[in-house]
């Protein structure tokens, strides 16, 4: 089902309105997984909602590849497009900021505020570019959990992601199991395939082969692999959608509906300017050198790789989990969540496992998807299970 196309404005009942973006600046050194260290950081971040008294309704929001911290609400009157996943945070929606207190940040080596290959090398006085070390999922979760101490959240009410961001979730179920309550891993996986390795791969050579590209040090020269970028991103975007989707959005539907062009430079399809729009977009907005560490993280994420078996790595964790996906994600398939609810069982933990009737591909988490929205709500929202107790639903 589609989501609402009622407008969203900084007006609307369910926004959380107008926000603010916020920057908390770290100077003791980062250790990170590839060996290398930052001196000093900064993190950018947003919040929804109230903190109550106990500081006990703290929900943390991970994002994937390409969003940032901006997950809701509006930066300006005249702003015409709402927060990545505003369809879901805001009063009475899934993520009710009527309850919970909301935090998301912008990762760490991201393009969008926090420290990342577009800041300053305080040891140069230029751009990290392609000099900017590599980081991890457990990385970004290590610095998550030092902004939250920061804000004084010892404990999370929930961390919930989608995507990427879902790896982040059950990576800080693991890493810091004393510290949440919930975790949501939504169209997410425990690790990538050969099959998803390879989409990154073929998007990367295509920045990596960009003319402008300069082994990565473009901002140096004044430039940037927007081609190289642009087709990243048509790839990228082309495996979160489905053949049924973009038939029934484009289906063969042409511009000029009498004339061919009889070139193979230009634009003869309604879908092949749904992508090359989406692509230019996207370069303007986004730093390539971003996108190869972040696709570089999604590969290396396994958490169960210094382990016997993902149920191994998972013993330690006390939370309780909800595991969703989407029938038509084909990028992260309803069976990888099905082998992350099987080696949870196996360990003994809580979770429930749902995979949900939509038509919108891989993107089906970003939209307000009714049962979606209720299984999210209602994980959330309801008491804590028993420890020890499991319940699987398909």
């Amino acid at each position: 089902m589609p989501p609402s196309s009622t407008p969203q404005t900084p007006t609307s009942p369910d926004s959380v309105g107008l926000v603010q973006s916020q920057i908390m600046r770290f100077d003791q050194p980062l250790m990170l997984e590839c060996g290398r260290a930052l001196e000093q950081f900064e993190l950018i971040y947003e919040t929804y909602g109230e903190l109550n008294s106990e500081r006990s309704n703290a929900v943390l929001v991970c994002h994937a590849l390409s969003s940032d911290h901006h997950a809701a609400g509006f930066h300006s009157d005249d702003d015409k497009k709402p927060g990545w996943w505003d369809a879901l945070i805001g009063p009475g929606k899934a993520i009710d900021t009527l309850k919970f207190y909301v935090v998301c940040m912008n990762n760490l080596g991201g393009c969008s505020g926090s420290t990342g290959p577009t800041a300053l090398n305080p040891a140069t006085g230029q751009a990290y570019g392609p000099d900017f070390p590599l980081v991890t999922v457990k990385d970004w979760v290590k610095t998550q959990a030092m902004l939250c101490d920061r804000l004084n959240l010892p404990k999370l009410h929930a961390v919930v992601g989608g995507s990427l961001g879902g790896m982040q979730a059950l990576q800080w179920s693991i890493d810091y199991p004393d510290r949440v309550e919930r975790c949501a891993v939504i169209a997410s996986t425990p690790k990538l395939t050969a099959q998803n390795i390879a989409f990154n791969e073929v998007a990367r050579q295509s920045i990596i082969s960009d003319t402008n590209f300069f082994e990565g040090d473009y901002l140096s020269h004044g430039s940037s692999p927007k081609h190289g970028l642009m087709l990243a991103r048509m790839i990228g975007h082309l495996t979160y959608l489905t053949d049924e989707g973009m038939r029934h959005k484009f289906g063969r539907d042409r511009p000029s509906a009498t004339n061919y062009s009889y070139d193979v430079r230009n634009v003869d399809f309604e879908v092949e300017s749904y992508f090359r729009y989406q692509g230019d977009k996207f370069s303007e907005l986004f730093d390539a050198n971003s996108y190869l560490i972040m696709t570089k993280a999604l590969d290396y994420f396994d958490p169960a790789a210094n382990h016997a078996s993902l149920s191994e790595a998972l013993s330690q964790t006390q939370c309780r989990f909800l595991v969703i996906s989407f029938t038509s994600d084909w990028r992260f398939t309803p069976a990888r969540s099905r082998d992350l609810t099987d080696a949870l069982i196996a360990a003994r933990k809580p979770v429930s496992l749902a995979n949900v009737e939509a038509s919108q591909g891989h993107d089906s988490f970003l939209f307000a998807i009714p049962r979606y929205v209720a299984l999210l709500s209602a994980f959330l929202t309801s008491p804590l299970l028993k420890p020890k107790e499991s319940a699987h639903a398909d």
